[in-house]
């Protein structure tokens, strides 16, 4: 790391305190406010910013919000230039590690953020549209250059933006949705390991579909026995339910709170020739299997499936939710295990970043434990390769499965 004079740059350049240096040229593009000694002279929120460390050594570069706690993202830990050729270099590098991991997949995660240094941004291709998700100051205010690199490389039939997130208000930034570029009308298709699905991009849920579940689905998939009997908790638009159906279950149920999104799930099973094997229910799944386990005095449950699935959305929002978190896991784990046959398989998630595996697996093992339950693991699962995991940045790994055996 070399030694500048504060004259080296035009751009404005923020002095850390002592010792809040470490985690930057770690890796980590998150600067907080609080580090902050002093401006060399004022920044204006979204501007490229340099940061050095108190004894005036080059750190980074970065954008610079006043109103967000996160007061710079770094890009860079040398002196950039942002613009086309700066989104450009740094989009077609990320696509590289997705043609590298996911070779022939036509729908993934483009850009997932901080995984791949553009803190801020996301970009979702299905098939030939492209949506882009933009949670920081800087990045919106350069939407434009970012619009031109992805025409150039992708030149998609569409651009939207679901800039309909809660997060973008931290960043002073209004929500928006709707078409930047291109023609779309309606839902569309798209394909998943060979499977059709249909997503409504425009209103849909995040922007469109769970990518990061893309490896996983085939992956339980592969560990559902011919003939079983399948339920999909959560079940979303079916994901694991069309899958485990392909791979040859018996019979899949899948329930989803979302009235709309089991309509869809109904839809992409008889698109792809899964309607005898699949049916689908609304309703709460605490609920249901509240419901399912019920039995009366001296009555012994009869377990009745053979795989069953737990997909929830995320329980928490911060770290004080995940002792709630916590209770939610430990309960639908306690009823799903009561529903299991012997020899059954659990494959369960959790999308928490605040909850990591050896929390959740303590979790599992407890709910094993209230119901006399002897689980072997049979696999682990993390997100998708569209959704890299920079391990020195712990809030890129949020993803965590595993998929357990009744032993007995």
């Amino acid at each position: 790391m070399s030694t500048h004079t504060e004259s080296d740059s035009h751009l404005p350049t923020i002095i850390l305190r002592p010792g809040d240096s470490e985690r930057l040229i770690a890796g980590h593009p998150w600067l907080y406010g609080t580090s902050i000694m002093r401006f060399t002279k004022p920044a204006t929120d979204g501007e490229l910013v340099q940061v050095k460390d108190h004894r005036q050594r080059f750190v980074g570069s970065g954008f610079y919000n006043s109103k967000s706690k996160i007061a710079v993202r770094l890009l860079s830990p040398e002196r950039i230039e942002v613009n086309e050729a700066f989104f450009e270099q740094r989009i077609r590098a990320a696509l590289a590690v997705r043609q590298r991991h996911l070779p022939g997949v036509t729908s993934f995660r483009v850009v997932n953020a901080e995984s791949d240094f553009l803190s801020g941004l996301i970009v979702d291709k299905y098939e030939d549209v492209l949506v882009v998700q933009i949670s920081s100051l800087g990045m919106d205010q350069r939407t434009p250059q970012i619009l031109a690199v992805l025409q150039k490389i992708f030149s998609p039939r569409a651009i939207l933006e679901r800039n309909d997130i809660a997060s973008r208000k931290f960043e002073g930034l209004a929500e928006r949705q709707g078409l930047l570029a291109g023609e779309l009308k309606g839902a569309m298709d798209i394909q998943l390991n060979g499977l059709k699905f249909t997503v409504d991009l425009l209103g849909g849920h995040k922007t469109g579909l769970y990518l990061d579940q893309q490896v996983n689905y085939a992956a339980v998939a592969k560990l559902i026995a011919p003939g079983a009997q399948v339920l999909d908790c959560f079940s979303f638009l079916g994901g694991f339910a069309l899958h485990a159906a392909r791979a040859g279950a018996a019979s899949v149920h899948g329930v989803d709170q979302s009235a709309e999104a089991v309509a869809a799930a109904v839809q992409n099973a008889k698109a792809n020739g899964l309607a005898e094997k699949c049916t689908f229910e609304t309703g709460n799944v605490f609920d249901w299997l509240k419901t399912h386990t019920l039995t009366n005095p001296h009555e012994k449950l009869v377990p009745k499936f053979d795989a069953i699935v737990l997909d929830p959305p995320s329980f928490t929002r911060n770290r004080d939710s995940v002792p709630n978190a916590l209770r939610g896991y430990k309960e639908i784990h306690v009823r799903a295990l009561k529903l299991l046959r012997p020899g059954g398989v659990l494959a369960t998630f959790t999308c928490s970043h605040h909850v990591d595996a050896k929390m959740f697996q303590d979790v599992i093992l407890s709910a094993a434990f209230d119901t006399r339950r002897v689980l072997r693991r049979v696999a682990t699962f993390s997100q998708s390769p569209d959704h890299p995991v920079i391990p020195v940045i712990p809030e890129t790994e949020y993803l965590k499965g595993c998929a357990f055996e009744v032993v007995r």
